[in-house]
């Protein structure tokens, strides 16, 4: 299991300057109905609901199903990343290929990798403006409790149910919009812990725990046969989550339907601050 709290020690050449950015697979992943999110002031509220007016007819790609193999994940304001490289096209304008150490990644050492506009980005010398960025993000996290005879709810399971019916949004982070291990990285992100990004990796970083033993704020991770895992929800209570789930295109807490019980294959335990 990875070290529990402190973020991979990789100098910042840059940190985010606006609210959300989201991470692209390259420079022209982005549709047309993805403008106002690639804006140099992107407003992801325009966005999202240009992507629901489409959901109707999702077989367009121009819903929230087609930024599947376009979108890696989000980064938030004051969020760390290191520039590697920069590209300009003639229809999306200038962008930069970032790693981002706040969400670590087998795909790099150094944090999750992607491209993201270079206008939503200010230079870390400049980053003082912003004032002092923290893993802890959106107010101050509840306290921590990993007593399995406690009776106050965990604090995971306490900030996962405040996004309860929150319209899933794949590669999201924020309370504008998550998706399974986006929940995952929120929630423990909010306690000051740094994750791995994706489900099949933070079960990974994880350490494992006998699905007879579980409690409350560990994780469920489920896998097809024969494939890695897909999907991670947290637990409220033996056999009960709460989860982004994309099939219900919320999120939602519930006992486990029969089709994640045939899916179920691991549980996990996050290092808690």
């Amino acid at each position: 299991m990875s070290s529990p709290v402190a973020a991979p020690t990789v100098p910042a050449t840059h940190v985010v300057r606006v609210p959300v950015t989201t991470v692209w697979s390259g420079p022209e992943s982005p549709r047309a109905v993805d403008a106002p999110a690639v804006a140099p002031e992107p407003d992801n509220v325009a966005w999202l609901a240009a992507l629901d007016a489409n959901a109707a007819h999702d077989e367009s790609g121009d819903g929230r199903l087609g930024l599947h193999g376009r979108v890696e994940t989000q980064l938030l304001a004051g969020e760390p990343v290191v520039v590697t490289q920069t590209h300009h096209t003639e229809t999306t304008g200038s962008w930069s290929h970032v790693v981002a150490p706040w969400q670590r990644s087998p795909k790099d050492d150094r944090g999750y990798p992607g491209w993201v506009p270079t206008a939503h980005l200010t230079s870390a010398p400049h980053a003082s403006a912003l004032g002092n960025p923290t893993p802890v993000l959106g107010g101050t996290p509840a306290a921590a409790s990993t007593s399995a005879s406690d009776d106050a709810v965990h604090p995971a399971v306490a900030e996962a149910r405040r996004h309860i019916g929150l319209p899933y949004l794949w590669s999201g982070i924020s309370p504008l919009g998550f998706d399974c291990s986006g929940l995952v990285l929120h929630t423990w992100r909010r306690m000051g812990v740094v994750v791995a990004r994706d489900a099949y990796a933070q079960a990974d970083f994880a350490s494992p725990v006998d699905l007879a033993s579980v409690r409350p704020g560990d994780l469920y991770f489920f896998a097809r046969p024969g494939r890695r895992i897909h999907h991670v929800g947290i637990v409220v209570r033996p056999g009960r989550m709460v989860h982004a789930s994309e099939t219900g295109g919320v999120l939602v807490e519930e006992d486990l339907p029969a089709d994640r019980v045939a899916t179920l294959v691991a549980a996990g335990r996050l290092p808690m601050p």
